[in-house]
């Protein structure tokens, strides 16, 4: 949320710039008369521009200012577009029904704008043979190269290959 703005008695200049309720510029006015300006027309003194010599100050309703703009924080939260990361598993081993079952999970977070991560877990003895999980990892990005392009890939990095694939630009919705 945006910072407080000073409103009424908490205004610490001698004198203000007033802008009316209606938006008017009325002119540099000491303190006591814009309050009494404001009392007058039923609103708030709000400070909006503290650090204008002389600091700027309007005529407003101050809560109903603060309401508008946390909707309108809310309602850009909500167009915010999530561009998180998704993580999948995969086996040298790993059966191809399962395999296809994986792609088909990638392809639907890629086309929903996450980028997604591939690994490869090795145990015990398939450490030995890292190339069959590379192969599966090139497997998947021949599957799944319509819509996602390779943004990295590390070689065998303990028990892991890792590879994280983005979605293409014309590829998401």
């Amino acid at each position: 949320m945006a910072e407080r703005l000073a409103t009424n008695q908490e205004i610490r200049a001698k004198e203000v710039r007033l802008i009316g309720p209606t938006g008017d510029q009325i002119g540099v006015v000491p303190l006591k008369i814009a309050i009494d300006a404001a009392r007058e027309a039923d609103l708030d003194l709000v400070e909006v521009a503290p650090n204008a010599k002389p600091p700027v100050a309007k005529v407003m309703d101050y809560g109903k200012y603060q309401y508008e703009q946390e909707r309108a924080a809310r309602e850009a939260r909500k167009k915010q577009k999530s561009t998180g990361q998704k993580a999948l598993r995969l086996r040298p081993k790993t059966d191809d029904h399962d395999f296809d079952t994986k792609v088909r999970q990638a392809r639907k977070f890629l086309t929903s704008g996450y980028s997604v991560r591939f690994q490869v877990m090795f145990r015990m003895r398939e450490l030995r043979r890292p190339e069959m999980g590379l192969a599966l990892l090139d497997k998947v990005v021949e599957e799944l190269d319509d819509v996602a392009q390779v943004d990295s890939r590390t070689g065998l990095q303990g028990r892991f290959a890792t590879m994280v694939l983005s979605p293409k630009a014309g590829a998401g919705s």
